[in-house]
């Protein structure tokens, strides 16, 4: 009977051992975003959970609700719960940056998604992996300019004011076409991603500015579509529009011809490659850079059917 429970405590304490090494050998990776309202951070999340198993992650989100405290509450929490890794997309970069040097100071690897840090808080994080927003306004100028050689009026619908996409969105548009004959009207940010915020702004656009205006830039393809909403409410045709973000809804909207141009970004790689990044850093590997760029699609009537249909 001794033998048997003897046995049994080695058995116990085998199981509870192995337990412990699991847990301690979990490597928890968290997802913190400005809201899963967001279309393409709800899609950036499905992307978390469908890779992390190939990884060897665990994966939590955390949303922020477009409140940079809720940011900083959710930082301190994964320092807190030890955290492998933080991937980011903030809501103010700038506030969130002293709970991100506590996680540093922790041994949390920062990463952030789709979004950068002020180019003095760069220090901060430890790599950034998202789209190059400069690129993205760029390459709306450049189509705008080839679609228009004769010149054109645009407005310009931002994304959620001060976030760092869309100052990047603005700057490489304005700076692309800055002593060009694209002519713009005016622009304004919208408080969040929201395509109601970007349907009120168009409809002041169009009291302003009415049959003058020949195009608009807008930041992402879901405020785009508020954008066309009020175009249509004013009945006015044929206006080229560009939306940024590659989702599904600026695909439909491609195809249907009331978007002229979807600049599309994958979210998917996008996520692949923080993932390669925290694994690179967890070995000890040094980056060959500490910003990773995922691939631009110029989407189009004529180039749509060389893509794949967009999950989100």
């Amino acid at each position: 009977m001794k033998k048997v429970f003897a046995l049994m405590l080695v058995l116990i304490m085998a199981v509870a051992a192995m337990a412990t090494a699991s847990a301690e050998g979990e490597v928890k990776v968290a997802f913190i975003t400005q809201s899963l309202s967001n279309a393409s951070q709800a899609y950036a999340w499905t992307q978390f959970q469908k890779y992390a198993p190939e990884y060897g992650f665990t994966v939590q989100v955390f949303e922020e609700d477009y409140n940079a405290e809720n940011g900083d509450r959710a930082i301190h929490q994964c320092i807190a719960d030890g955290y492998t890794a933080i991937c980011i997309n903030p809501t103010d970069p700038s506030a969130i940056v002293p709970a991100l040097m506590e996680a540093q100071e922790a041994g949390v690897i920062v990463v952030l998604y789709s979004s950068e840090l002020e180019e003095g808080d760069k220090e901060f994080r430890d790599a950034m992996c998202g789209t190059d927003d400069v690129m993205c306004g760029e390459v709306a100028a450049k189509t705008l300019m080839e679609a228009f050689p004769d010149g054109v009026n645009v407005v310009e619908v931002g994304g959620q004011s001060g976030h760092s996409a869309q100052i990047k969105r603005h700057d490489g548009f304005v700076k692309t076409i800055e002593g060009t004959n694209v002519n713009m009207l005016d622009s304004k940010d919208c408080e969040a991603w929201s395509s109601d915020d970007a349907l009120a702004i168009m409809e002041d656009f169009i009291v302003k500015y009415g049959e003058d205006i020949q195009a608009v830039y807008c930041h992402w393809d879901v405020g785009a579509t508020g954008c066309i909403e009020a175009l249509k409410n004013a009945g006015m045709e044929g206006v080229y529009v560009i939306g940024v973000d590659g989702c599904m809804v600026g695909y439909e909207q491609v195809k249907e011809g009331t978007q002229a141009l979807c600049i599309g970004q994958s979210f998917s790689q996008m996520t692949q490659d923080a993932f390669t990044v925290i694994t690179k850093l967890m070995n000890g590997e040094e980056l060959e850079s500490d910003v990773v760029w995922t691939a631009l699609d110029v989407v189009t009537a004529d180039t749509i059917d060389n893509f794949p249909w967009p999950e989100w």
